[in-house]
């Protein structure tokens, strides 16, 4: 009985059969049962037809002996271009001695000739059956097991000795040279991995687009080697480019190392890697002292406490002073969010902003700063600067908000300014543009902030149409012991003078370092020595 032959209705076959009797009953049965068939009366004719059609084929049926190149020989050819296309061999009863070199070389089945076509059928439909199962635990471009492959392989083995392999921004590579040529550079990385992680030693897996598992057999294995292993690879991968289509592309890694002999590697490896990014170390060994699982449980604390902080209120602005330098009179404020606790103590936003950004939670604190903002503004008649980020610029909802509040309060929008963060990335300055176009129109002034954090880009100052720049406190708090600091804020004060915008400088956190900026000639302050944060009732 010939079963699941339905399976057969919507593929497409490549068949290679030099008898030409048998090939024309055979195709013609074949044509009953598939969608589309291509014909070669040798193997030479049937790798020319697999190279030109690899997208179409999804299984072939071929003889063994054939003029020009047999069957095992094309069959060894097309496994180079695609190791995973299912394979069925037919052969006389005499040339059974050719199975197994059939089998090495990744054969599936095989039939008998002469051929029983029900067998035949049965054959097919099994064979795609397998593939199919097959595919969920093979990742298709390296043909390494996959995320899949690795959960069933986790639940048998409950001792785990791994490192995971990161490809950092392999998303920017994508972007620069195109995913055809990232995809080039996925199969060329994940050959140099079997290359180190050997198989006799380790499993390697594909589990996301740019992370790689090298899982050791030997779990007694020292983890010292495991780390060495990865030092060796990681040195060659950065050493030199990998040339992909005469592109050179330059990489950079990030490898998480776990052991634990209670199935907790999977888990500690994936933090430890995420650990490791975040204080730029190349490769780091899983160590309890890290307490990230404490970091976790506080993460998910936090993002509960931010989403009932929103409805409750609990998130209030705070308003630093920035003074004139020659007066030290106020000038303006700057908008700093706080939370509330239930007792009356008061949060940093250190605490809790990283996380409302990540949690994509940080446009409804935004929402919350132009509304303090501005009560600050209305009641009390003050200049407020806010801070902006180029994700909230970038967001249609966002911005839609905002443009919504500033036409409720466009009396009092000359009180308002916007600090755009120059320590984050910018992608797309015809955004920033638009911005800064669009609320000037509503009379408000434009800065950037944290100049000097990040890309301290002196031409995007001259394009932006911009009122002040604010020198990072990064530079300004070393301003009183550091010769070089004083002359990269100098720099930027004339730079900034030449160009006709203002300088702010905060951190300014002593009268030595606020003598400093005065002598430099830094228009405005902001720090501790002036004054820390002030509540709303706190201000005159």
């Amino acid at each position: 009985m010939i079963t699941n032959v339905s399976i057969l209705k919507n593929i497409t076959i490549l068949y290679a059969e030099d008898e030409a009797a048998l090939r024309e009953i055979t195709l013609n049965i074949l044509k009953g049962f598939t969608k589309k068939q291509f014909v070669a009366q040798n193997g030479a004719e049937g790798l020319e037809l697999f190279k030109k059609n690899e997208l179409e084929i999804d299984l072939i049926i071929t003889d063994v002996n054939m003029p020009i190149m047999n069957g095992l020989e094309m069959i060894k050819e097309i496994k180079k271009i695609n190791s995973n296309i299912p394979i069925i061999v037919a052969t006389a009863f005499s040339n059974t001695e050719y199975l197994l070199e059939a089998i090495d070389i990744g054969v599936d089945k095989y039939v008998l000739k002469p051929i029983d076509m029900k067998k035949l059928l049965q054959l097919m439909s099994q064979s795609l059956l397998y593939h199919e199962l097959k595919d969920l635990y093979i990742d298709q471009l390296t043909h390494l097991p996959n995320r899949n492959r690795l959960k069933q392989d986790l639940k048998d083995n409950k001792k785990g000795l791994m490192a995971m392999i990161n490809i950092d921004k392999f998303s920017t590579i994508n972007d620069l040279f195109g995913e055809s040529n990232g995809d080039k550079l996925l199969l060329e990385f994940s050959n140099t991995l079997k290359k180190y992680f050997l198989k006799n030693d380790f499993t390697l897996y594909r589990i996301e687009a740019d992370k790689f598992l090298a899982v050791a057999k030997n779990y007694d294995q020292d983890i010292q080697n495991l780390y060495d292993i990865s030092k060796n690879f990681k040195d060659y991968i950065e050493e030199d480019p990998v040339i992909i289509e005469g592109n050179e592309i330059d990489l950079s890694i990030t490898i998480g190392i776990a052991k634990n002999g209670e199935q907790h590697a999977y888990k500690y490896v994936q933090r430890v890697i995420t650990y490791a990014r975040k204080k730029f170390k190349p490769i780091l060994i899983y160590n309890d002292s890290f307490n990230i699982q404490e970091s976790f449980e506080s993460n998910l604390k936090w993002i509960k406490k931010i989403k009932s902080g929103v409805k409750n209120n609990c998130f209030k602005g705070y308003f630093q002073p920035i003074v004139n330098t020659k007066t030290k009179e106020i000038y303006k404020y700057e908008a700093l969010i706080r939370y509330i606790e239930e007792d009356g103590s008061v949060v940093s936003p250190y605490i809790f902003l990283e996380i409302a950004k990540k949690a994509k939670l940080y446009p409804n604190i935004i929402k919350i700063m132009i509304k303090e903002a501005f009560n600050l503004i209305v009641n009390k008649n003050k200049r407020v600067a806010v801070n902006i980020s180029f994700e909230d610029i970038a967001s249609d909802i966002t911005m839609g908000y905002i443009y919504q509040i500033l036409e409720e309060y466009k009396e009092y929008t000359h009180l308002l300014e916007f600090e755009i963060l120059e320590s984050e990335e910018i992608s797309d300055f015809s955004e920033v543009f638009k911005f800064i176009k669009k609320v000037r129109e509503y009379n408000c002034n434009v800065g950037v902030d944290d100049f000097g954090a990040g890309y301290s880009n002196f031409n995007m100052l001259i394009n932006l149409d911009i009122s002040y720049v604010k020198i990072d406190g990064s530079l300004i708090k070393e301003l009183d012991s550091s010769d070089n600091q004083k002359i990269i804020v100098k720099t930027i004060k004339e730079f900034a003078q030449k160009f006709g915008f203002n300088t702010v400088a905060e951190f300014v956190s002593n009268e030595e370092i606020y003598n400093q900026t005065k002598e430099i000639g830094v228009d405005f302050c902001q720090g501790y020595y002036f004054s820390a944060p002030l509540s709303y009732d706190q201000i005159d």
